[in-house]
C-alpha cells in the first residue's frame, strides 16, 4: 500500500485554499514549478487528475475534493502530534472562561484540541455570565475566555455565530391578548436587550415574570413554563422550544461567541493555545468556503 507524502498533501491543501499554483508557492514559500511538480507526482500517485482548469485558476475534480477532506485530517493529525512531541516538556496551568450556554457544546471541542497538544498542562475552567467573564481576563484573573461580547482592546476571532431564539417551555402556550410574559436575566446581558429592544420596537406589550442572576435560574423558570426568554439556540433542549412569527414574535440578530485574549497576557501557555486554536478555527473556515466552492 502506498504512503502518502505529507509535503505533497500540504501542497495540495495550499493550492485548494488559494485558487492557482502561483498563489500556493507564495504562501509556501515556494517557486511555481516547484508546487507544480509536486501537484504532477501527487495525481501520479493517485492515479488520476485532481485539478482541472477554471478561468486563470484551479479547480479540484470530484477526485480532489474527496481527497481534499482526508488531506486536511491527516495534516491536522501530523501537526497535532508534531506539537504535542515538541510541547511535552511544557506545564503549568491555562485559565479558561465559558459562558453556561456552551458550556457543554463549543467548549470540550477546544479543551480536546488543546489537551491533545499539550497533554501536560492543565486547564481550569471558570464557568459563568459572558461579561463577568470578560471583566476577569482584564483584571489577569482568566488567560483567555469564550464570549458574546466585543471589546476592541482584546485580541480575539469569532468561533460560531448562532441564532437568538425566543425560548419557551415545550407546553407554554403564548396569548397574544396579554402582555408577553418575559423571563429575563439581570443587567448586563446582551439578550436581555435584544429581547427588550426588539419588543419594544415592534410595541408588543411585556411583562417582567421573572428575574435571575444567572442562566440556571432562567432555564428553570423557563421549563417550569413561568414565561419566555431570549437566548441563542444552544439553550434548547428536549423540554425547549422555538416561538416565532407564528406566535407574533419579532426576528432577533444572531450572536457570535469569540474566543479572546489580552494582547500582552503574561502566561506563555495562553498565547500557544490561542495560536493554535485560532489556526484551526481558520482550517475550518478555509475547508467550509471550499465546500461551497466545489
Amino acid at each position: 500500500m502506498q504512503n502518502f507524502d505529507i509535503d505533497l498533501l500540504r501542497a495540495f491543501v495550499a493550492v485548494a485554499d488559494h485558487g492557482t499554483f502561483g498563489a500556493a508557492a507564495r504562501h509556501l514559500g515556494r517557486t511555481q514549478s516547484a508546487v507544480t511538480q509536486q501537484m504532477q507526482r501527487l495525481e501520479a500517485q493517485v492515479g488520476q487528475p485532481l485539478f482541472e482548469r477554471s478561468g486563470r485558476g484551479k479547480q479540484l475534480t470530484a477526485a480532489g475534493r474527496r481527497l481534499l477532506g482526508y488531506a486536511r485530517e491527516i495534516l491536522g493529525l501530523n501537526d497535532e502530534a508534531v506539537r504535542a512531541l515538541a510541547d511535552e516538556g511544557l506545564s503549568g496551568s491555562l485559565r479558561i472562561g465559558s459562558p453556561h450556554d456552551i458550556a457543554d457544546t463549543l467548549l470540550p471541542p477546544l479543551l480536546g484540541h488543546i489537551a491533545r497538544a499539550a497533554p501536560r498542562l492543565r486547564l481550569d475552567i471558570e464557568v459563568g455570565r459572558s461579561p463577568f467573564l470578560m471583566e476577569a481576563l482584564h483584571r489577569g484573573e482568566l488567560d483567555m475566555t469564550i464570549s458574546t461580547r466585543e471589546d476592541p482592546s482584546l485580541q480575539g476571532f469569532a468561533l460560531r455565530t448562532s441564532p437568538t431564539l425566543w425560548v419557551a417551555s415545550s407546553q407554554f402556550v403564548y396569548d397574544q391578548r396579554l402582555p408577553l410574559p418575559l423571563v429575563l436575566i439581570d443587567e448586563p446581558s446582551i439578550f436581555r436587550r435584544l429581547a427588550l429592544e426588539a419588543l419594544e420596537a415592534h410595541r408588543i406589550p411585556w411583562r417582567q415574570a421573572y428575574s435571575s442572576s444567572n442562566l440556571i435560574g432562567v432555564k428553570a423558570a423557563v421549563r417550569a413554563g413561568l414565561g419566555v426568554t431570549a437566548r441563542s439556540m444552544e439553550m434548547l433542549d428536549g423540554q425547549l422550544r422555538a416561538l416565532g412569527a407564528h406566535e407574533g414574535l419579532p426576528a432577533l440578530p444572531d450572536v457570535t461567541y469569540s474566543l479572546w485574549i489580552r494582547p500582552g497576557a503574561a502566561n506563555p501557555m495562553a498565547r500557544q493555545a490561542f495560536d493554535l486554536l485560532c489556526a484551526q478555527q481558520q482550517g475550518f473556515s478555509r475547508q467550509s468556503a471550499a465546500a461551497q466552492r466545489g
